[in-house]
């Protein structure tokens, strides 16, 4: 990972809803449509790769988000582990996949930047600037790529009112600003 400066360095909380940039954690676009892909995914990180479309899969270490048919993204759910720790999984999914033509393993850590929200109010906010129905998106390990106030997004739900929501780091100061002016409004 590059040595950078985030975009965002504070918390904002309102009425039942807090938002926060989660710490730089690892994040890796994994492709590939070959059948031993899954079990070398399942191998390295104990997560068998989503197969449903807008679905997820994780652990107590990794989420797995399905992005498309052959095109995953996994990202840490723990920011303290050391960087050693995140060049051994890169290497790891690089040397059993991309050395055997099993698919494309690309480092994407500097390319998102990873926003949480939790509260009761974060459907409210989301549906001000977005398309996208979030009536059917409430159970738990949904994914969803949609825009947000004309910004690209990933949007993981992790659980019970709290999201994570990926942002490329480009738009995610932009993206910042109009989370923080719409949410002083519910």
């Amino acid at each position: 990972m590059l040595n950078f400066n985030p975009p965002i360095e504070e918390e904002k909380k309102y009425n039942d809803l807090k938002i926060v940039e989660v710490e730089p954690t690892i994040k890796i676009n994994l492709r590939s449509n070959k059948r031993e892909f899954s079990t070398k995914i399942g191998k390295i990180l104990s997560i068998l790769p989503p197969n449903e479309a807008n679905t997820s899969s994780g652990n107590e270490s990794y989420s797995l988000l399905w992005l498309s048919p052959d095109e995953w993204l996994v990202y840490s759910n723990n920011n303290t582990k050391s960087l050693n720790d995140q060049i051994e999984l890169e290497n790891n999914l690089f040397n059993e996949i991309s050395k055997l033509n099993q698919g494309a393993v690309t480092n994407v850590s500097d390319h998102w930047v990873m926003i949480n929200l939790k509260g009761s109010k974060i459907f409210d906010l989301l549906a001000k600037s977005c398309p996208f129905n979030f009536k059917n998106f409430k159970k738990k390990g949904s994914v969803v790529q949609t825009v947000v106030n004309h910004v690209d997004v990933i949007i993981h739900n992790k659980d019970d009112n709290d999201l994570n929501l990926f942002v490329r780091r480009s738009f995610s100061e932009d993206l910042w600003l109009w989370i923080n002016d719409s949410a002083r409004f519910l």
